[in-house]
């Protein structure tokens, strides 16, 4: 695949994809400006004084666009007197109405506010989750069924200059598209394609697009290839990047990094939300911090350009490598430590690598966080270590440690060039683009003993370690890699983004076998492995904890959506490898959570839905008992395990 055949300007140079630009009150999307950041209001729409103080707090946080729900149409109609009460308050801020399932709420609120975002899998239709036999004919009737309904939205917007947001999510496709194209990118980018055609047939342009799933693969490829779709037909709108229901806390932040962050590198987006399980004035900064990064992107070292790109950027596939011990192969990818900063390691140290040393017992006790190998560097490790770790230190001080088991050596290219000793088992050998050569290439594949931990120091530095990883694969050359990189001096919070970013970006085109963060004064050992934990997690490359998809509460949410959130991660945390949908509203419901092993829903006040998968197995249950009846539906299905010592 050439760089002329993908979906942005160039994967080695950085530059921002030239979109239109689209005009949402007093600011603009996409064209030259800069990227703007957003957020949504979590009170009711009717109430005029908590939403407008609410929007006021995001505002002064720095969010350039609130966008507020409007259920029906008297939500619609209070978006003016919102509007109005913001404005005498001396905030021109624009606003977003939030529309699903309500034609005539859109057609209401485009005349009071700046922006409607409608979403095509509910707009027009009704979800029953029914598999369709279409023939062209009953399907371009559809079309025109949906037609009609969308005309008159269209028209009201072209008379009050109101912007529009098409945003698709993976989770509420129509019956239509699930039958035609499946539950796939490929569906997310037809069903805002349908609107869109029918905008641009009555010349209406003010539109920005969005493709938003929990599933930040789907995500990233939808994405992706709505770009390609729309250069096929000539069209620049601008895009809203956003993970949906990414959830809250660590994980919702590492979650959204990885989806927003991915695009961001490679030039896409012109405005970014992100979606946390918190007040809507903490998503702020967040986004800030992702956007900030490639302010002074352009000025990166030179990369020379991918001439052939040998893997699929719209399916994913993960790449082919030899198996040398635990990494590569179908082995998921590995978790690699980094102690070669710390003055004295003991047992005590790999606590926060996830390994309890019993005393008392003689063991090791290891959890689902726990590392498979630490860098050591020239550091002594004078102790028995558990049975699951490896431990990598310089050639020279591994040649003093040898004869121990699970002591590999760390080389660089020079030394394994030169034919130093080595072990018989595994040699992690570190490699930046620029040691890649042609010896050390035919070399490496005739070995099946060696693992290349690639580093960079290019401030585009996925750019080139991807670069590196096409080189290896167009030189059919399958020994694994390690995605190495080092951070100094960052707050906790930026490093989980920063790594996120440059790694979850290469994980979710199938390239890595194993994630290595040296980071110098970033946080805690435990913040750093947990952080490597949760990249993989939001990858959906290695499951190692239980995935929480909860929406970041609106107007429409039925119940405390923080607090229920935690209570049900205080009672599941530990089944690993479970998704629990935790949804606020029929409309994020069980299209939303689209993969979800099992879902809570608000279906009124104090009322709610218990799914199993798509399914309704309860409904109408108190939200009092709600929690404990999830649990016994997850122990009924036998998905439940005991927390050992309970």
């Amino acid at each position: 695949m050439s760089e002329s055949q993908l979906y942005c300007n160039s994967l080695t140079e950085y530059s921002r994809y030239k979109t239109r630009e689209v005009k949402v009150g007093n600011i603009a999307i996409g064209g030259d400006n800069p990227i703007l950041v957003q957020s949504m209001t979590t009170t009711d729409t009717m109430d005029t004084e908590a939403t407008v103080e609410q929007s006021i707090r995001m505002i002064d946080a720095g969010c350039e666009l609130v966008r507020i729900t409007a259920p029906s149409i008297n939500e619609a109609k209070n978006l003016a007197v919102i509007k109005a009460e913001l404005v005498k308050q001396g905030y021109n801020t624009p606003l977003c109405a939030d529309i699903h399932f309500t034609p005539n709420a859109a057609i209401e609120a485009a005349k009071h506010v700046e922006k409607v975002r409608v979403n095509p899998g509910n707009y027009a239709d009704k979800k029953k989750f029914e598999e369709i036999e279409y023939t062209d004919e009953s399907y371009n009737a559809e079309l025109d069924r949906i037609r009609e309904r969308f005309i008159p939205l269209i028209e009201v917007c072209k008379e009050h200059g109101t912007a529009m947001r098409i945003g698709t999510n993976h989770g509420s496709l129509s019956d239509r598209i699930m039958s035609r194209y499946g539950d796939t990118p490929l569906g997310m980018v037809e069903s805002a394609l349908e609107f869109l055609r029918i905008c641009r047939e009555f010349d209406y342009h003010e539109i920005v697009l969005s493709m938003k799933s929990s599933n930040t693969q789907a995500m990233v490829q939808a994405y992706r290839l709505l770009v390609v779709k729309m250069q096929e037909e000539g069209m620049n709108y601008p895009l809203h990047l956003g993970v949906t229901e990414a959830g809250e806390g660590e994980d919702g932040r590492i979650k959204s990094a990885v989806g927003i962050g991915t695009l961001l590198e490679d030039g896409l987006g012109d405005t970014v939300r992100v979606s946390l399980t918190e007040e809507p004035e903490f998503e702020i900064p967040v986004a800030e911090a992702l956007v900030d990064r490639y302010k002074t992107r352009d000025n990166h070292d030179k990369i020379n350009p991918i001439v052939n790109l040998p893997y699929n950027p719209y399916q994913y596939t993960k790449r082919q490598t030899n198996t040398v011990l635990n990494i590569g192969g179908t082995n998921v990818p590995i978790v690699m430590a980094d102690f070669s900063l710390k003055e004295n390691i003991t047992p005590a140290s790999l606590y926060a690598l996830g390994y309890n040393y019993n005393v008392k017992d003689d063991k090791w006790g290891i959890t689902d966080l726990a590392c498979d190998y630490v860098f050591v560097n020239d550091k002594s490790v004078n102790f028995n270590i558990p049975g699951t770790l490896g431990i990598i230190h310089n050639h020279k001080q591994w040649l003093d440690v040898k004869s121990q088991d699970r002591r590999y050596p760390f080389l660089t290219a020079k030394q394994y060039l030169d034919g130093v000793e080595m072990h018989s088992d595994l040699n992690i050998v570190y490699v930046c683009l620029s040691d890649l050569s042609e010896e050390l290439t035919a070399r490496l594949i005739s070995d099946s003993s060696v693992v290349l931990m690639i580093d960079t120091y290019n401030q585009h530095g996925l750019a080139e370690q991807r670069k590196l990883f096409t080189e290896l694969m167009n030189a059919e050359c399958k020994t694994p890699v390690i995605i190495g990189r080092a951070y100094g001096n960052l707050e906790s919070k930026l490093l989980q983004l920063h790594a996120s970013t440059d790694m979850g970006a290469l994980l979710l085109d199938g390239l890595g076998e194993g994630v290595f963060i040296a980071a110098e004064n970033c946080g805690s050992d435990q913040i750093i492995n947990q952080t490597a934990f949760g990249i993989l997690q939001a990858t959906r490359t290695r499951i190692s904890k239980t995935e929480y998809i909860s929406c970041p509460s609106c107007g429409r949410t039925l119940f405390d959506l923080q607090e229920t959130t935690a209570k049900i991660r205080a009672r599941t945390s530990h089944l690993k490898g479970l998704k629990i949908g935790i949804m606020g509203c029929i409309v994020n419901g069980p299209g939303e959570m689209a993969d979800a092993d099992y879902g809570y829903v608000g279906i009124g006040k104090g009322k709610i839905s218990l799914y199993k998968g798509q399914e309704v197995v309860k409904k109408n249950i108190t939200s009092e008992t709600a929690v404990d009846e999830l649990i016994e539906l997850i122990k009924e299905h036998g998905d439940w395990v005991d927390i050992v010592g309970n």
